[in-house]
């Protein structure tokens, strides 16, 4: 019993930490152009709303799945936000020669470590509360 257990978390962290990697470099990771607007010069991006909300939705559906498959819940959010975290540093410190990338790597870690804890705990108490 103990050992299918074990079993489900390695599978499950490999699973969950492939998933959102493929995840961030197919909202986020191909995009590095800054958008300027023709008009006002203003700069903004690289990405677009629209690519923000697909890979968090896509990362909601990768997690709550992987609860629901009885992955442990907090062993899914940490595979998670490790691997978003790695993905999105790797892409920042590619083009940052001032080092500050490391602070925004440090608020993405924080962000996405108590959004995903708090999903995959709310994933776990709504299938509970609901039979």
């Amino acid at each position: 019993m103990a050992s299918t257990r074990v079993a489900r978390s390695l599978i499950g962290l490999v699973l969950v930490a492939v998933a959102t990697v493929g995840t961030y470099f197919a909202f986020l990771g191909r995009d590095t152009t800054m958008n300027v607007d023709p008009v006002t010069g203003v700069a903004s991006g690289p990405w677009t709303t629209a690519q923000v909300a697909g890979c968090l939705g896509t990362l909601l559906v990768v997690l709550m799945a992987a609860v629901l498959l009885r992955v442990p819940p907090l062993v899914g959010a940490a595979a998670m936000t490790v691997s978003f975290v790695a993905a999105w540093a790797v892409q920042a410190g590619a083009d940052d020669e001032s080092g500050l990338f490391l602070v925004g790597a440090m608020l993405v870690f924080v962000g996405m470590a108590v959004g995903t804890s708090a999903v995959s705990l709310l994933t776990v108490w709504v299938v509970k509360h609901a039979r």
